[in-house]
Protein backbone atom coordinates (compact mmCIF):
# COMPACT_ATOMS: atom_id res chain seq x y z
CA UNK A 1 0.00 0.00 0.00
CA UNK A 2 3.07 2.28 1.31
CA UNK A 3 4.47 1.41 -2.47
CA UNK A 4 1.22 2.63 -4.29
CA UNK A 5 0.83 5.48 -2.51
CA UNK A 6 4.65 6.62 -3.60
CA UNK A 7 3.72 6.24 -6.61
CA UNK A 8 0.97 7.55 -7.09
CA UNK A 9 2.73 10.76 -5.56
CA UNK A 10 5.65 10.43 -8.21
CA UNK A 11 2.81 10.29 -11.04
CA UNK A 12 1.13 13.22 -9.80
CA UNK A 13 4.02 15.33 -9.28
CA UNK A 14 5.05 14.48 -12.50
CA UNK A 15 1.63 15.79 -14.10
CA UNK A 16 1.92 18.79 -12.60
CA UNK A 17 5.06 19.37 -13.75
CA UNK A 18 4.65 19.13 -17.36
CA UNK A 19 2.38 22.65 -17.92
CA UNK A 20 6.10 24.35 -16.73
CA UNK A 21 8.19 22.57 -18.16
CA UNK A 22 5.25 23.15 -21.71
CA UNK A 23 5.52 26.96 -20.76
CA UNK A 24 9.81 26.78 -20.55
CA UNK A 25 9.87 25.20 -24.07
CA UNK A 26 7.17 27.53 -25.55
CA UNK A 27 9.40 30.77 -23.59
CA UNK A 28 12.16 29.22 -25.28
CA UNK A 29 10.49 28.89 -28.61
CA UNK A 30 8.75 32.55 -28.45
CA UNK A 31 12.21 34.64 -30.07
CA UNK A 32 12.65 31.88 -32.44
CA UNK A 33 9.47 32.05 -33.51
CA UNK A 34 9.92 35.78 -33.99
CA UNK A 35 12.71 36.07 -35.57
CA UNK A 36 11.45 34.11 -38.32
CA UNK A 37 8.58 35.47 -38.45
CA UNK A 38 10.79 38.84 -38.66
CA UNK A 39 12.99 37.13 -41.33
CA UNK A 40 9.52 36.16 -43.31
CA UNK A 41 8.27 39.34 -43.43
CA UNK A 42 11.86 41.32 -44.69
CA UNK A 43 11.68 38.21 -47.41
CA UNK A 44 7.63 38.74 -48.30
CA UNK A 45 8.50 42.79 -48.15
CA UNK A 46 11.05 41.90 -51.10
CA UNK A 47 9.21 39.23 -52.84
CA UNK A 48 6.22 42.14 -52.92
CA UNK A 49 8.63 44.86 -54.53
CA UNK A 50 10.19 42.73 -57.03
CA UNK A 51 6.79 41.77 -58.14
CA UNK A 52 5.65 44.94 -57.82
CA UNK A 53 8.51 46.48 -60.40
CA UNK A 54 7.87 43.75 -63.03
CA UNK A 55 4.21 44.00 -62.86
CA UNK A 56 5.11 48.26 -63.43
CA UNK A 57 4.77 49.39 -67.09
CA UNK A 58 8.36 49.80 -67.28
CA UNK A 59 8.91 46.16 -67.29
CA UNK A 60 6.61 46.11 -70.46
CA UNK A 61 8.13 48.79 -72.05
CA UNK A 62 11.74 48.48 -71.91
CA UNK A 63 13.64 45.65 -73.28
CA UNK A 64 17.14 45.99 -72.10
CA UNK A 65 18.87 47.15 -68.77
CA UNK A 66 21.99 49.09 -69.07
CA UNK A 67 24.34 50.11 -66.07
CA UNK A 68 27.05 51.61 -68.32
CA UNK A 69 25.47 53.79 -70.68
CA UNK A 70 23.17 56.84 -69.80
CA UNK A 71 21.37 56.92 -73.11
CA UNK A 72 19.84 53.25 -74.22
CA UNK A 73 18.21 53.44 -77.47
CA UNK A 74 17.31 49.43 -77.29
CA UNK A 75 13.31 50.40 -76.94
CA UNK A 76 11.18 50.99 -79.61
CA UNK A 77 9.01 54.45 -78.72
CA UNK A 78 5.59 54.00 -78.73
CA UNK A 79 2.86 56.30 -80.37
CA UNK A 80 1.06 56.43 -77.16
CA UNK A 81 1.92 56.05 -73.72
CA UNK A 82 0.33 57.42 -70.30
CA UNK A 83 2.57 57.77 -67.76
CA UNK A 84 1.18 58.01 -64.16
CA UNK A 85 2.71 61.19 -62.14
CA UNK A 86 0.82 60.46 -58.49
CA UNK A 87 3.03 59.65 -55.63
CA UNK A 88 5.88 61.93 -56.91
CA UNK A 89 8.09 64.14 -55.23
CA UNK A 90 9.68 67.15 -56.91
CA UNK A 91 13.80 66.65 -57.22
CA UNK A 92 14.40 70.01 -55.79
CA UNK A 93 12.53 72.86 -53.93
CA UNK A 94 13.71 75.36 -55.99
CA UNK A 95 11.85 77.43 -58.12
CA UNK A 96 14.49 79.19 -60.40
CA UNK A 97 14.76 77.84 -63.74
CA UNK A 98 17.65 79.25 -65.34
CA UNK A 99 17.60 77.47 -68.88
CA UNK A 100 14.99 75.45 -70.97
CA UNK A 101 14.60 72.40 -72.59
CA UNK A 102 15.10 72.75 -76.63
CA UNK A 103 17.62 74.18 -79.34
CA UNK A 104 20.60 76.33 -77.61
CA UNK A 105 23.37 77.53 -78.63
CA UNK A 106 22.82 75.69 -82.04
CA UNK A 107 21.97 72.45 -80.48
CA UNK A 108 19.66 70.52 -78.33
CA UNK A 109 19.26 71.17 -74.34
CA UNK A 110 18.02 67.59 -73.36
CA UNK A 111 16.86 68.99 -69.54
CA UNK A 112 15.81 71.86 -67.52
CA UNK A 113 18.32 73.17 -65.19
CA UNK A 114 17.38 74.27 -62.21
CA UNK A 115 19.36 76.98 -59.53
CA UNK A 116 20.62 74.92 -56.70
CA UNK A 117 23.95 75.44 -54.36
CA UNK A 118 26.50 72.84 -53.60
CA UNK A 119 25.46 70.79 -50.83
CA UNK A 120 21.39 71.26 -51.43
CA UNK A 121 19.65 67.61 -51.40
CA UNK A 122 18.56 66.34 -54.88
CA UNK A 123 15.82 63.49 -54.54
CA UNK A 124 14.10 60.49 -56.41
CA UNK A 125 10.78 62.12 -58.39
CA UNK A 126 9.20 58.93 -58.56
CA UNK A 127 9.84 55.10 -57.39
CA UNK A 128 12.45 53.29 -59.32
CA UNK A 129 15.52 51.66 -59.72
CA UNK A 130 18.73 53.62 -59.99
CA UNK A 131 20.39 52.57 -63.46
CA UNK A 132 23.71 54.53 -63.85
CA UNK A 133 25.83 56.19 -61.29
CA UNK A 134 28.75 57.39 -63.05
CA UNK A 135 31.00 60.93 -63.77
CA UNK A 136 30.90 62.29 -67.31
CA UNK A 137 33.81 64.90 -67.56
CA UNK A 138 32.93 66.80 -70.47
CA UNK A 139 28.99 66.19 -69.66
CA UNK A 140 27.05 65.29 -67.29
CA UNK A 141 29.89 65.54 -64.19
CA UNK A 142 28.59 63.16 -61.94
CA UNK A 143 25.10 62.24 -62.31
CA UNK A 144 22.04 59.45 -61.58
CA UNK A 145 20.17 57.71 -63.68
CA UNK A 146 16.64 56.44 -62.29
CA UNK A 147 14.32 54.00 -64.01
CA UNK A 148 10.92 54.54 -62.64
CA UNK A 149 7.97 52.16 -62.33
CA UNK A 150 6.19 54.57 -64.19
CA UNK A 151 8.09 54.09 -67.38
CA UNK A 152 9.98 57.50 -67.12
CA UNK A 153 13.61 57.77 -66.51
CA UNK A 154 14.85 61.08 -64.82
CA UNK A 155 18.50 62.01 -65.24
CA UNK A 156 20.16 64.09 -62.28
CA UNK A 157 23.22 65.83 -63.14
CA UNK A 158 26.57 68.38 -62.33
CA UNK A 159 25.86 66.69 -58.34
CA UNK A 160 28.63 66.78 -56.54
CA UNK A 161 28.05 63.75 -54.30
CA UNK A 162 25.81 60.58 -55.56
CA UNK A 163 23.72 58.96 -52.91
CA UNK A 164 23.10 56.02 -54.50
CA UNK A 165 24.63 53.06 -56.42
CA UNK A 166 23.18 50.53 -59.08
CA UNK A 167 20.60 48.51 -58.86
CA UNK A 168 19.75 49.89 -56.21
CA UNK A 169 15.48 50.16 -55.52
CA UNK A 170 14.24 54.01 -54.35
CA UNK A 171 11.37 55.73 -53.15
CA UNK A 172 9.90 59.01 -54.47
CA UNK A 173 11.50 61.81 -51.94
CA UNK A 174 15.00 59.85 -51.04
CA UNK A 175 18.01 61.84 -51.62
CA UNK A 176 19.69 60.22 -54.27
CA UNK A 177 22.35 62.96 -54.72
CA UNK A 178 24.17 66.70 -53.84
CA UNK A 179 23.92 69.60 -56.10
CA UNK A 180 27.04 70.66 -57.83
CA UNK A 181 28.94 72.19 -60.42
CA UNK A 182 30.74 69.06 -61.74
CA UNK A 183 31.59 68.17 -65.46
CA UNK A 184 30.07 70.41 -68.47
CA UNK A 185 28.60 73.62 -66.21
CA UNK A 186 30.05 77.01 -65.40
CA UNK A 187 28.12 77.47 -61.98
CA UNK A 188 26.19 75.25 -59.58
CA UNK A 189 22.50 74.18 -61.06
CA UNK A 190 20.91 70.79 -61.61
CA UNK A 191 20.23 69.49 -64.92
CA UNK A 192 16.96 67.22 -64.77
CA UNK A 193 15.91 65.47 -67.51
CA UNK A 194 12.96 63.36 -68.55
CA UNK A 195 13.18 60.41 -70.71
CA UNK A 196 10.91 57.69 -72.66
CA UNK A 197 12.17 54.77 -74.32
CA UNK A 198 15.62 57.24 -74.41
CA UNK A 199 14.03 60.24 -76.49
CA UNK A 200 14.04 63.06 -74.00
CA UNK A 201 10.47 64.84 -73.30
CA UNK A 202 10.73 68.32 -71.86
CA UNK A 203 9.73 68.04 -68.25
CA UNK A 204 8.09 71.17 -68.32
CA UNK A 205 5.18 68.61 -69.40
CA UNK A 206 5.07 67.45 -66.58
CA UNK A 207 7.24 69.64 -63.67
CA UNK A 208 5.93 72.66 -62.91
CA UNK A 209 9.01 73.44 -60.33
CA UNK A 210 7.12 77.16 -59.88
CA UNK A 211 4.66 75.74 -58.01
CA UNK A 212 6.48 72.87 -56.72
CA UNK A 213 4.01 70.37 -58.06
CA UNK A 214 3.34 68.07 -61.12
CA UNK A 215 1.09 69.40 -64.00
CA UNK A 216 -1.74 66.80 -63.42
CA UNK A 217 -2.06 63.00 -61.91
CA UNK A 218 -1.33 61.70 -65.97
CA UNK A 219 0.73 62.61 -69.06
CA UNK A 220 -0.17 60.70 -72.09
CA UNK A 221 2.83 61.01 -74.38
CA UNK A 222 1.59 61.60 -78.25
CA UNK A 223 4.46 61.37 -80.78
CA UNK A 224 2.16 62.53 -83.10
CA UNK A 225 1.89 65.69 -81.31
CA UNK A 226 4.76 65.94 -78.55
CA UNK A 227 6.93 68.75 -80.33
CA UNK A 228 3.65 71.25 -80.15
CA UNK A 229 3.13 70.40 -76.88
CA UNK A 230 6.29 70.99 -75.67
CA UNK A 231 6.60 74.69 -77.10
CA UNK A 232 3.17 75.81 -75.15
CA UNK A 233 4.73 73.49 -71.89
CA UNK A 234 7.86 75.82 -72.11
CA UNK A 235 5.49 79.23 -72.27
CA UNK A 236 3.42 78.25 -69.68
CA UNK A 237 6.13 76.55 -67.22
CA UNK A 238 9.49 77.35 -68.37
CA UNK A 239 12.14 80.13 -67.62
CA UNK A 240 10.78 83.68 -67.76
CA UNK A 241 13.91 85.82 -68.98
CA UNK A 242 13.51 89.17 -68.80
CA UNK A 243 9.83 89.56 -67.61
CA UNK A 244 11.09 90.16 -63.87
CA UNK A 245 8.89 88.02 -62.77
CA UNK A 246 11.81 86.43 -61.11
CA UNK A 247 14.74 87.97 -60.29
CA UNK A 248 16.27 85.08 -58.40
CA UNK A 249 16.88 83.77 -61.83
CA UNK A 250 19.09 86.97 -63.15
CA UNK A 251 19.90 85.57 -66.21
CA UNK A 252 19.37 82.66 -68.81
CA UNK A 253 21.81 79.55 -69.65
CA UNK A 254 24.01 78.20 -69.43
CA UNK A 255 23.84 79.45 -65.49
CA UNK A 256 23.23 82.24 -63.12
CA UNK A 257 25.48 85.27 -63.46
CA UNK A 258 25.25 86.84 -60.14
CA UNK A 259 27.44 85.94 -57.75
CA UNK A 260 27.06 82.64 -55.68
CA UNK A 261 27.38 84.13 -51.99
CA UNK A 262 25.07 86.56 -53.00
CA UNK A 263 20.99 85.35 -52.54
CA UNK A 264 17.53 86.96 -52.77
CA UNK A 265 13.83 87.05 -51.47
CA UNK A 266 10.69 88.15 -53.25
CA UNK A 267 8.62 89.67 -50.36
CA UNK A 268 5.19 87.70 -50.14
CA UNK A 269 2.26 89.33 -48.69
CA UNK A 270 2.02 88.98 -44.86
CA UNK A 271 5.80 88.28 -44.44
CA UNK A 272 7.58 89.88 -41.73
CA UNK A 273 11.26 90.13 -41.32
CA UNK A 274 11.42 87.73 -38.71
CA UNK A 275 9.44 85.62 -40.58
CA UNK A 276 11.85 85.87 -43.77
CA UNK A 277 15.06 85.42 -41.36
CA UNK A 278 13.11 82.05 -40.49
CA UNK A 279 12.88 81.06 -43.55
CA UNK A 280 16.16 81.74 -44.99
CA UNK A 281 17.93 80.52 -41.99
CA UNK A 282 19.23 84.24 -41.09
CA UNK A 283 18.99 86.75 -38.30
CA UNK A 284 16.31 90.37 -38.55
CA UNK A 285 19.66 91.80 -38.13
CA UNK A 286 21.44 90.61 -40.86
CA UNK A 287 18.85 90.96 -43.25
CA UNK A 288 18.52 94.81 -42.15
CA UNK A 289 22.33 95.55 -42.41
CA UNK A 290 21.94 93.81 -46.18
CA UNK A 291 19.20 96.09 -47.32
CA UNK A 292 19.79 99.46 -45.34
CA UNK A 293 16.30 98.70 -43.34
CA UNK A 294 15.13 100.18 -40.33
CA UNK A 295 13.43 98.02 -37.23
CA UNK A 296 10.22 99.64 -38.35
CA UNK A 297 10.64 99.20 -42.10
CA UNK A 298 6.95 98.39 -43.95
CA UNK A 299 7.84 95.95 -46.42
CA UNK A 300 5.60 95.35 -49.32
CA UNK A 301 4.97 92.05 -51.02
CA UNK A 302 7.08 91.91 -54.28
CA UNK A 303 10.36 93.78 -52.40
CA UNK A 304 13.28 92.13 -53.32
CA UNK A 305 15.48 91.26 -49.90
CA UNK A 306 19.29 90.12 -50.19
CA UNK A 307 19.63 87.97 -47.14
CA UNK A 308 23.46 86.57 -47.15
Amino acid sequence: MKILKTLAFLALATMSSLPTMGQDLLARQAPIDTKMKAVDSVALHRLIETESYYEAPAADLYDDWDNMHAHSHATELPDTFRISLKNFCMPTDSRVLTSNFGSRWGRQHKGLDIKVYIGDTIRAAFDGRVRVVRYEGRGYGKYVVIRHDNGLETYYAHLSKQLVSEDQDVRAGDPIGLGGNTGRSTGSHLHFETRLCGMALNPALMFDFRNQDVVDDYFTFHKSSYQRESQIATRLRGANVGSGEDVELATAAPAASYAQESRFHKVKKGETLFSIAKKRGTTVDTIMKLNHLKKNAKLKAGQILKFN
